[in-house]
């Protein structure tokens, strides 16, 4: 029994080995092939109770696995879209053939790095033909609330490269210094006139006027007003005033210069605690910014010259989609000719607690399993998970002297257990001379 369990056992360590060499050759093949992940061949005795005097070999079995937990260097690329999870998390893809279906029931599959590009319908595919999924925006930019354990939300990613976009001016911020020399006895009164440009809902340039009246006093000894009518009107309305706003300045020691107050006289109310006022041109309201009471950021009464410091506003016109960008957060951002940046879609990062559990599949694909465990979409950056790298890939995770040297063992432990089974045979071959 002793005899034929050594011939067993030294069978089994051939089958083992040459899963180990499966393994191995694997992992040298891939050492070039990014986002790869090696596998791992284990050795488990198995063990046959002895009776007094006597041994039975039990022989040896092997298990394997995928260590997708492992993670590679990074590599950086000439492509924007190009990615990489730098720490924990995976990024959904699917299958191309899956999306030409159009049956609406494309499956998640998770990678750890991938290189995208527009095909001809615009989605972003890899050369293996998997397609990157992400949560749509909506149109103002922002990302709804799409439920985290269930890819029910996610989408193919696809882009319109030849769209058209206009941003419509919704935010302007107005910061200019007045004479405080305007508002004196015997000043002129002369009128300070800015024009500012603004796009409206379709993309088209148009303008704001805002001007500034001093009230001076009518007494030639009579003491400063430090007070100015704002006037705000709209060249889509033919320079309708849509605003007007009495602003009083500070002449104290500690706050002089700064807003003490502003009286609404048209248009929305001013807020003291935002320092904005809302104006309604032609394309809808138009949030205007001039700053808090006490503040020197805002509109400012000083010296004796008119100088505007700050005319900031959103908005841009109609402009051609030129770049695609994904961010560290992985949101995908398209940007116009028209200096226009507009967030499309979000690539969550998807989390399990067994990473290693996954099941591996084409392309350095893997998919959820059992031993996976339940998974979670996180913002990228967020929770337990790392960021997303543009311009960047994941290199094998191969370490091509370690597998050398795996392969000189194991040639070594094939021929050791060959060796075992050629003994077995010539001590059968003595047995059966007995006999003789």
């Amino acid at each position: 029994m002793s005899i034929s369990s050594s011939l067993n056992a030294g069978v089994m360590g051939l089958k083992a080995n040459a899963s180990k060499l499966s393994v191995i050759s694997d992992n040298i093949a891939n050492s070039a092939t990014y986002g790869y992940k090696r596998s791992e061949a284990d050795f488990h005795s198995m063990v046959i109770g002895s009776s007094s005097g006597s041994y039975s070999a039990g022989g040896v079995r092997t298990t394997t696995q995928k260590l997708v937990s492992d993670r590679g260097s990074l590599v950086g690329t000439s492509n924007s879209t190009d990615i990489a999870v730098r720490g924990r998390g995976m990024i959904p893809v699917t299958q191309e053939s899956a999306v030409n279906t159009g049956n609406g029931n494309a499956p998640m599959l998770l990678q750890t790095t991938g290189s995208f590009r527009t095909d001809e319908q615009g989605y972003l595919k890899s050369a293996a033909g998997l397609i990157l999924m992400g949560w749509p925006a909506a149109d103002d930019g922002t990302i709804p609330n799409f439920p985290r354990d269930t890819p029910a939300g996610l989408e193919p990613i696809q882009l319109n490269v030849n769209e058209f976009v206009g941003e419509p001016t919704t935010k302007m911020e107005v910061i200019a210094n007045l004479p405080a020399t305007g508002t004196q006895a015997g000043a002129p009164g002369d009128v300070e006139n800015l024009s500012i440009e603004y796009y409206n809902n379709v993309g088209t340039s148009e303008t704001v006027g805002v001007s500034f009246t001093p009230t001076v006093p009518t007494g030639p000894t009579d003491p400063a007003s430090n007070q100015w009518t704002m006037q705000i009107t709209d060249g889509a309305q033919a320079g309708a005033v849509v605003g007007e706003y009495v602003i009083t300045f500070d002449d104290s020691r500690t706050a002089g210069g700064t807003i003490s107050s502003v009286t609404t006289v048209t248009g929305g109310a001013y807020d003291p605690s935002t320092g904005e006022f809302s104006v309604n041109v032609a394309g809808g309201p138009m949030e205007i910014a001039i700053g808090v009471p006490g503040s020197s950021q805002g509109l400012t009464q000083l010296s004796d010259a008119f100088s505007p410091v700050v005319i900031n506003k959103n908005g841009a016109p109609v402009g051609n989609m030129i770049s695609v960008d994904i961010d560290a957060n992985g949101m995908v951002q398209a940007m116009y000719d028209n200096g226009a940046v507009r967030t499309v879609y979000q690539v969550p990062l998807i989390d399990m607690p067994n990473p290693n559990g996954l099941l591996a599949l084409d392309s350095q694909t893997y998919q959820i399993s059992n031993d996976s465990g339940a998974y979670f979409m996180w913002d990228a950056g967020d929770g337990p998970t790392g960021d997303l790298v543009n311009y960047a890939r994941e290199e094998s995770t191969t370490d091509v002297a370690s597998e050398l040297t795996d392969l000189i063992q194991t040639q070594r432990a094939y021929s050791s257990n060959a060796k075992v089974i050629q003994t077995v045979d010539e001590m059968l071959q003595e047995t059966t001379n007995i006999k003789r």
